[in-house]
């Protein structure tokens, strides 16, 4: 029932399959025609697990990164149910690895992502991470369009 969900980005335009258990597919695509050296995992692979996920990511980025916003959006049957927005570098006092980050640098960090709390009912979510490097959201550094399927209630 727990897999690893794991993923390599190198390329874009195409779906790719992450991750697949008894409750839970998700699969990707970049939302722009870029090329990306991205690498993410998460483990368990489900919904249904009570525990927080365990998440590492390695990443080169393709600009130094003094400043960076995050935006999340999550649709669920079509119907946007959550909008989040955190600004996670800002070029003074940084607590995240990533803020400072020099472009062509290898940036690896591991962290925990609490919202494997969160009861999510069966269906298909669209969920959308834009990261930006300026505070107007014009200076897209990343975009990920993740498929998200709920095969059962975790009720």
């Amino acid at each position: 029932m727990f897999g690893l969900l794991f993923f390599i980005f190198f390329t874009s335009g195409v779906s790719e399959f992450l991750c697949t258990s008894s409750d839970l597919e998700i699969s990707y695509t970049f939302c722009d025609s870029a090329a990306h050296v991205f690498m993410f995992n998460v483990t368990p692979c489900s919904v249904t697990n009570k525990n927080i996920w365990e998440a590492n990511l390695f990443w080169i980025p393709r600009s130094d990164i003094t400043f960076l916003k995050v935006v999340f959006n999550v649709w669920y049957e079509g119907i946007n149910v959550l909008h989040w927005k955190e600004t996670l570098c800002s070029g003074a006092d940084d607590e995240y690895s990533v803020c400072g980050a020099l472009k062509g640098e290898t940036t690896a960090t591991a962290f925990d992502i609490k919202g494997s709390r969160i009861k999510f009912p069966k269906g298909n979510y669209n969920i959308i991470l834009q990261v930006f490097s300026d505070h107007f959201e014009n200076d897209v550094v990343i975009c990920l369009n993740f498929t998200m399927i709920v095969k059962q209630d975790s009720f």
